[in-house]
């Protein structure tokens, strides 16, 4: 509880000194207790030790896939140097595992070492031309290396794949934004109109349009339709990440910056929100050592 509240007092500290008096967004902020390591999660990584200890008659197919599973639920809980040697080793017991280079991109893109990442997700297409996720991971790459066309590209077919999932719409129009303001915004209306649905994060769009403000966001809408599978702390990960976004766009680093860290503090390690806040507080302070040694 005395964490909880340390976090509350320092949020609202650092929103304040960057607010005006007029702004009373920093009064509405929600701020939550990190999620914790799912037990679940902890369970099944002590059977996945024990099958691999005790070296049971596995196929090299069976034995990747007991370091995948392993390696997931690593990455689940922040264990990214663990999850990544597990994955390596999966792709070595079997090179034509599509799920671990996708995991394995990711956390390329993730660690902001580009290249590696472009290769990576390269090889799953090769794999797996038709993989759910390889065009969000790879515009994804592509947008934080500022390759801003062909994230564009990718997040236009990531988007029509499904044009009623608000996420999709608001990484193109990221995207998009960086390549041409003026058509960012109509095409994020138009599909506001067209596309909406009863998702929450549509209230994002409305948000980034400016037809509602931050301050009514987070009274109204910031925990609107909370699913029942769903945490406070993954919401409020989306809803500071988003709203970093937001204060970054309007030139207000020093928020923005703040907005990114509380979506850190989550500690919801699997959501692309937790993935890339790290990746936006670097660009907003580019002071970052891009070597890739030690990284497997």
């Amino acid at each position: 509880m005395r964490f909880k509240l340390a976090l509350v007092v320092l949020a609202m500290m650092l929103l304040g000194g960057c607010a005006s008096r007029s702004d009373e967004s920093a009064d509405a902020l929600i701020v939550v207790e990190p999620q914790e390591p799912d037990v679940r999660y902890q369970l099944e990584v002590a059977r996945a030790n024990e099958m691999l200890s005790a070296q049971f008659d596995l196929e090299p197919e069976q034995l990747a896939q007991v370091h995948y599973r392993r390696a997931t639920l690593f990455d689940a809980m922040g264990l990214t140097a663990l999850s990544r040697l597990d994955l390596n080793y999966a792709l070595e017991l079997n090179p034509r595992l599509a799920d671990a280079y996708n995991y394995l991109g990711f956390q390329y893109a993730q660690a902001g070492y580009f290249e590696r990442a472009y290769e990576t997700l390269e090889a799953l297409l090769e794999l797996d031309p038709e993989h759910p996720y390889v065009y969000l991971n790879r515009g994804l790459v592509a947008y934080y290396d500022q390759r801003y066309d062909l994230a564009v590209d990718d997040f236009e077919a990531y988007f029509k794949q499904q044009p009623d999932d608000p996420y999709r719409a608001l990484w193109l129009y990221f995207a998009t934004l960086e390549e041409d303001p003026n058509k960012a915004r109509r095409q994020l209306a138009q599909q506001r109109v067209e596309f909406a649905n009863e998702q929450w994060a549509w209230y994002l769009s409305d948000l980034f349009l400016g037809v509602i403000s931050e301050q009514e966001f987070l009274e109204r809408y910031a925990q609107a339709l909370l699913a029942e599978d769903e945490t406070l702390a993954e919401r409020m990960c989306e809803v500071y990440f988003y709203l970093g976004k937001l204060k970054a766009i309007q030139g207000n680093p020093k928020r923005a910056a703040v907005y990114f860290r509380l979506a850190l503090t989550t500690n919801v390690y699997m959501f692309v929100e937790h993935r890339f806040a790290k990746l936006e507080l670097e660009a907003l302070s580019p002071d970052r050592d891009d070597s890739f040694d030690n990284y497997y």
